[in-house]
């Protein structure tokens, strides 16, 4: 029996009650806020929208005034959001439901356990499986951080709906509760005033870690490993995951990162972390209030009580009381030497804290904790170190005192600018940009090989550009050295071309130490991004990784060399089937490059939350890899509005990670299923199918005269692009040059008008050119859809992106063109949607799109009559901010839809 996924089985009954309650509230709020006959306008439009009545919805929002506009923009802006939010709950809510009573479903930590139990090497496996979710701060989660506390009340309260039912809890009195906070929603700035700073960025995502994503892996990761021991395996020290941090380390494209920012990240974070342990010692120190009445403790604790500051007299028979203040005193005494400052929920003298000595690693912390469980465990208290003690304990295994290990990336042209002024000014190249890729090879590797001096420290003046760039290195260095070596690992290089762009990279971080001729305390990442780089990349490695120093830079790394795979790139420059074959074809060979040499190759996915940024349902997008592609280890990027989905609260957070852990480690076990021969013939269709469909994308986006014109008119990219919504900017260029545009805001604009291109256009055309070669291929590709993992995810995520597509409204969009010619690229968008959504459905052998998706189609049907308005909400303002400058509160409508839209797609960016 196939184990049920999860989010395709939710209890419809229970959250159409929970959204009816909230609609009541809501209503009840705006008819306050606004009266009767505004009230009724809103409601007409919600009934109108019911019907489907596009034509009457556009010309009754036509007739709204700005000042109307604010508040049905509000409306039903608010409505997806509360719509969300009793999903996240349902979710919740199951999950807790099935682990409690031991059912099953897809992706569950102990049926994947049980599966790598019967393999030879199971110990060895989930030993070191480690799974890394990178926090980024791209710019598509569009709320304030103000409504998400907010949405974090209603969460809480919705969660008591199944006691108020019961009559455990009063419900006028849950009811009023709701109330109050629905009403300060709608009084309240959905949309910040001010664009975000690095340092709100940072201080934005920690939000998730204490209440959410630290209890969720330290639940998941102690399982983890009383599953494995229930098989009699021992994995003790594993970390299945890890988490991982983009915000202030990520400098390509964003010139407000510099070595402020990449310290205020790991300094925050380190906080965060600190914080955690002072309040989980102090809760142990409360709780564990064993006297030496009843029992003695061993000569460790005994020791470690003697040590301690706290000579109260209420404390003399309470060793580990004792002890725990004295952990406290040294963890504090630790913060302040790391961070110049101490956590507020300490409860230690100063002075104590001063006399106890600081530790010198997570590891020497864990140890005394250590000592204090032997102790209760001798004294047959072995209770007393489960649950909040096991936490704290893996906690430090976890996150160490670094809580995240910060990336950082830059641009290749930034680092051949670097290191041909250094080179010049320490005259050794003095035309290093001129030299041919062998030339700069040879000058690379003899620096790196031969010369141990740094190439900053000769007295030449230097350009404010490696000014910058050299002082985030040094940075790096010294928060190594202070915070430990899994502060910072890896640094990855945008937009790599050559093995040059790989050794300049080596130069800079040779320049503090942080990597030499024979070890590597920094691992120099490629990443290649466009359809083209994907290609070249196998010839690229397959070279680098010859190289003697780099065996030696990647012994150093347990012989793991990391490779970051660019999704939205590569998907803005070939399209959909291009860009995830190519990713494909390149894992699959890089991997075997990697066995060839004894070097287990990993991968940094680069995804978005859209399936034109390689999003998509997480499980099934791990599970189609390339079967012998995933090495112990896989990283993927968390981005904007996909953060809050899955992290959100912490039964949300551990059930996404065990879904991520189980997928990982399914690959890594599970054996394929179809044959060898199968496989190389799908494989032949693809790169058939996959060369027409590439064909396809780039006559219409590169060879069309019009199609740049109508993607800034016909799209709200120039709204998308004023939004406040990250400290990046959305272009590297202008704005309105197509190249320099970022493929966030590419894809982000498009799923605002509702077409959704990147996700399937070209699709429809490359499959009817296969099918009508030959009558038999149409089985062949039926077949592919039932036997191949990826091509299977591959068609299910074009099925989903289609029923979030609205044709009618898309059309609309087009109107805002302002001539003829440019309206002419819509129809043929149209064509390719209707021909994608009629091929894709014979491939699936289904009748309607999501038609094995039961749930996201409910979820749909209730919340798409909503965000249908705002779009022609967004439409109105755009039209009229084109005719006429609209003045501040008036413009913000336009960024509410945005807003309301996204929360309505959920995955929008």
């Amino acid at each position: 029996m196939t184990a049920k996924k999860l989010e395709n089985n939710s209890n419809h009954q229970v959250i159409a009650e929970e959204v009816q309650i909230l609609t009541d509230l809501l209503d009840e709020s705006t008819r306050h806020l606004v009266g009767d006959d505004e009230f009724a306008k809103i409601k007409g439009l919600v009934k109108i929208a019911a019907s489907q009545d596009h034509s009457q919805l556009e010309s009754q929002i036509a007739a709204l005034s700005n000042q109307e506009m604010i508040v049905v923009a509000r409306y039903f802006a608010t409505l997806p959001l509360l719509i969300n939010i009793s999903e996240d709950v349902d979710l919740a809510s199951e999950v807790n439901l099935l682990n409690n009573t031991h059912q099953d479903y897809l992706g569950k930590l102990s049926s994947t356990v049980d599966l790598v139990a019967e393999k030879e090497n199971a110990a060895e496996i989930l030993r070191h499986v480690n799974v890394v979710p990178v926090l980024t701060a791209h710019p598509t989660q569009v709320q304030r951080k103000t409504i998400l506390e907010l949405t974090d009340k209603i969460h809480n309260l919705l969660r008591r709906y199944r006691d108020v039912t019961a009559g455990t809890i009063d419900r006028d009195e849950w009811t009023n509760q709701l109330r109050r906070y629905i009403e300060i929603i709608m009084q309240t700035d959905i949309i910040r005033e001010k664009k975000l700073k690095v340092a709100n960025e940072i201080k934005n995502v920690m939000v998730y870690y204490p209440d959410s994503l630290i209890p969720a892996i330290t639940k998941l990761t102690a399982n983890y490993k009383k599953l494995a021991a229930k098989h009699g395996l021992n994995v003790e020290g594993a970390t299945p995951i890890t988490m991982g941090m983009w915000i202030g380390g990520d400098r390509d494209g964003n010139p407000y990162v510099s070595a402020e920012t990449l310290r205020l990240s790991a300094t925050i974070q380190s906080e965060v972390i600190f914080d955690y342990y002072i309040k989980a010692v102090n809760s142990l120190y409360r709780t564990i209030s064993i006297s030496t009445s009843y029992v003695q403790p061993t000569p460790e604790v005994a020791e470690l009580s003697k040590l301690s500051g706290d000579n109260s007299q209420f404390r003399v028979n309470e060793p580990y009381r004792r002890a725990f203040y004295y952990i406290e005193s040294r963890l504090v005494h630790t913060e302040k030497d790391l961070l110049g400052k101490t956590s507020k929920a300490s409860v230690v003298k100063e002075a104590d804290a001063e006399k106890a000595p600081a530790y010198k690693d997570a590891a020497a912390f864990k140890e005394d904790l250590e000592a204090i469980k032997r102790s209760l465990i001798q004294n047959h208290d072995r209770a007393v170190t489960s649950g909040e003690y096991d936490d704290l304990l893996e906690a430090i295994d976890v996150f160490g005192f670094h809580l995240a290990t910060i990336d950082m990336r830059q641009d290749s042209s930034v680092n051949e600018t670097c290191v041909a002024e250094l080179l010049k000014s320490a005259k050794i190249c003095g035309n290093y940009s001129d030299l041919s890729e062998e030339e700069k090879i040879q000058v690379l590797l003899n620096e790196l090989n031969n010369d141990p001096r740094s190439l900053h420290s000769s007295s030449a003046p230097k350009s404010e550009l490696l000014q910058k760039e050299l002082k985030i290195y040094q940075t790096a260095r010294k928060l190594k050295d202070t915070l430990g070596e899994n502060v910072i690992k890896q640094h990855i290089i945008s937009h790599t071309e050559s093995i040059s762009d790989m050794l300049e990279q080596a130069i800079m971080l040779k320049e503090f130490g942080l990597l030499d001729s024979e070890k590597a305390r920094v691992q120099v990442v490629p990443l290649f991004e466009t359809v083209e780089d994907l290609q070249n990349s196998r010839a690229i490695m397959k070279r680098y990784l010859n190289f003697d120093i780099v065996k030696r830079w990647v012994a150093s790394k347990g012989n793991y060399q990391e490779i970051m795979l660019g999704y939205s790139d590569s998907n803005k420059d070939g399209g959909y089937l291009a860009s995830c074959w190519s990713l494909y074809k390149a894992q699959k060979e890089l991997t075997a490059i990697g066995e060839d040499m004894g070097i287990k190759i990993t991968f940094m996915h680069g995804r978005g939350g859209t399936v034109g940024r390689g999003g998509g349902p997480s499980y099934e997008a791990i599970t189609s890899q390339p079967f012998g592609s995933i090495k112990d280890r896989i990283r993927t990027t968390e981005q904007g509005e996909i953060i809050q989905n899955k992290y959100g609260n912490k039964d949300a957070a551990y059930y996404n990670l065990e879904m991520l852990v189980s997928a990982a480690v399914d690959r890594m076990v599970s054996k394929q299923v179809v044959s060898q021969d199968h496989v190389q013939d799908f494989m032949a269709s693809m790169d058939e199918i996959v060369d027409d469909s590439n064909k396809v994308y780039r006559e219409l986006v590169f060879d069309n005269p019009h199609f740049q014109d109508y993607f800034f008119q016909a799209t709200p990219i120039k709204e998308v692009s004023s939004l406040n919504i990250g400290s990046r900017p959305a272009a590297r260029k202008k704005i309105t040059e197509f190249s320099g545009l970022r493929a966030i805001p590419w894809v982000f604009s498009w799923s605002q008008s509702r077409v959704m291109f990147p996700g399937w256009y070209g699709v429809g055309s490359a499959f009817k050119h296969f099918i009508d070669k030959d009558e038999k291929n149409l089985e062949d590709l039926q077949k592919m859809y039932q036997g191949w993992p990826f091509f299977h995810s591959l068609l299910s995520n074009v099925d989903m992106v289609l029923s979030k597509s609205n044709m009618e409204i898309a059309k609309q969009y087009a109107d805002l063109c302002e001539d003829e010619a440019t309206k002419t690229v819509f129809d043929i968008i149209y064509k390719e949607w209707q021909l994608t959504k009629e091929v894709i459905l014979q491939i699936e052998g289904h009748s309607k799109l999501l038609e094995d998706n039961p749930s996201l189609e409910s979820s749909l049907e209730y919340r798409m009559p909503y965000f249908n308005v705002l779009n022609y909400i967004q439409l109105e303002m755009i039209k009229r901010g084109r005719k006429e400058t609209l003045s501040g509160i008036y413009e913000s409508i336009i960024h509410i839809t945005i807003n309301g839209v996204a929360s309505g797609l959920r995955n929008s960016g």
